[in-house]
């Protein structure tokens, strides 16, 4: 590989870490032990739906 080729690597990533560390004030917060909950009762719900259904 010559000197002039991008090898790809960290340095292509460098954007992508620099806007997700980034903090939106106007993006919604959803803690995580909420979506954590909100995942067991679906699955929950999907399990006793289908031990209903005969």
């Amino acid at each position: 590989m010559s000197k002039g080729q991008n090898s790809g690597g960290l340095m292509s990533s460098a954007g992508l870490v620099r806007y997700f560390d980034a903090e939106d004030r106007n993006a919604i917060r959803i803690d995580p032990k909420t979506v954590f909950a909100a995942g067991a009762l679906f699955g929950i719900g999907v399990l006793v739906l289908n031990s209903l259904a005969f």
